[in-house]
C-alpha cells in the first residue's frame, strides 16, 4: 500500500473514531425525539455545519494558537489522549438548557466537534510533520467524515429502526474500545514509552 493510502486510512480511522457518527446517531435521536421531521433535518444540517466550522478552524489556526501560548504538540497529544481515555468513553452530553439551540449544544459541541476530534485534526495536520498537500488530504478526509455524519443524522430514525437501540449501543461500545486504544497509542507515542518512541520505530 502506498504511503498516501496508508495516511488516508489512518486519518479516516482516527477522525471517524473521535467524531463517532454512529454514537451521534443515538444521541441525536434522543435529543430530537420531540421535534418534527423537518425540524430534525434542519437541526442535523446546522449541527454539522457548526461542527465543520469549529473543526476547520482547529485545522487552520489550532497549532498557531498553541504555539502562541507556548503549548507544544507533545503536550497536546498527552493531554488529549488522557482526556479521551478517562473522560470520553462513557460521557454523554448533558441536556440542553431552555432557550439554547440544540444544534450548537450539545450536538455540534461536544457531540460532533468534541475535544478528541479537535485534538485529532490538529495532530494530523501538524505543520512540523506534514506537508501542505498532506494537510489538505486530511482536511478532505475530515469533510468526508462530517458529510457521512450529516447523512447519518439526517436518516437517524431509519438507521435506528434497522440496527435497533441495542445494535447502536453495541456499536458505541465497540467504538469506545477503539477510542481507548487510540488514546493509549497517542499518549505512549508522545511519551516515547518502550517500542512506541520515535527512536525505537526507526530501528525496526
Amino acid at each position: 500500500m502506498s504511503p498516501l493510502l496508508i495516511k488516508i486510512s489512518k486519518d479516516f480511522a482516527t477522525i471517524w473514531t473521535t467524531i463517532d457518527p454512529i454514537g451521534n446517531v443515538a444521541i441525536f435521536a434522543g435529543l430530537t425525539a420531540a421535534l418534527t421531521r423537518a425540524e430534525r433535518h434542519r437541526t442535523a444540517l446546522r449541527a454539522t455545519l457548526y461542527a465543520t466550522v469549529i473543526l476547520v478552524v482547529a485545522v487552520v489556526a489550532g497549532q498557531i494558537i498553541l504555539d502562541a501560548i507556548g503549548i507544544r504538540m507533545h503536550s497536546l497529544k498527552v493531554a488529549g489522549g488522557i482526556k479521551m481515555l478517562f473522560g470520553g468513553l462513557d460521557s454523554k452530553p448533558g441536556s440542553p438548557e431552555a432557550g439554547r439551540d440544540l444544534a450548537v449544544f450539545p450536538l455540534a459541541v461536544p457531540s460532533i466537534a468534541g475535544p478528541g476530534a479537535m485534538m485529532a485534526v490538529i495532530v494530523l495536520t501538524d505543520n512540523d510533520v506534514y506537508t501542505v498537500p498532506e494537510q489538505a488530504e486530511t482536511g478532505m478526509v475530515l469533510l468526508v467524515v462530517l458529510l457521512v455524519t450529516y447523512i447519518f443524522l439526517r436518516f437517524s430514525d431509519i438507521i435506528l429502526r434497522v440496527i435497533g437501540q441495542q445494535g447502536a449501543a453495541v456499536l458505541v461500545r465497540v467504538m469506545g474500545i477503539i477510542l481507548a486504544s487510540l488514546a493509549v497509542e497517542i499518549v505512549l507515542t508522545a511519551l516515547a514509552v518502550g517500542d512506541w518512541g520515535p527512536a525505537k520505530a526507526l530501528t525496526h
